[in-house]
């Protein structure tokens, strides 16, 4: 079964964020992940409230391959970078 990592990213140093997105999609791709919609755009808001900044929705395999690739030590190598480059809201959801 599926799942799915829906991240709101706000990036304030983008330099610096294209150190982490260099690195990303070998450990990503190691996992399975394929991604479904990257933009930088405002969201159009439906109903409710959500931030305004730019989303990031990827597919993994399934839960346990989406949860590999968040533990993977590459993976949170690169995540350091992240955390001091942008701010992001992230879920795992598994399909159904």
């Amino acid at each position: 079964m599926a799942a799915y990592f829906i991240a709101q990213i706000s990036i304030h140093d983008p330099d610096g964020y294209q150190k982490y997105l260099e690195g990303f999609m070998p450990v990503f791709d190691r996992h399975g992940g394929r991604l479904l919609t990257v933009s930088s755009k405002p969201v159009e808001l439906i109903e409710g409230t959500w931030a305004e900044n730019g989303i990031v929705l990827m597919e993994f395999p399934s839960i346990e391959a989406a949860k590999a690739w968040k533990d993977d030590p590459d993976y949170i190598e690169l995540a350091k970078i992240r955390h001091r480059t942008a701010t992001a809201n992230m879920v795992l959801v598994e399909g159904l």
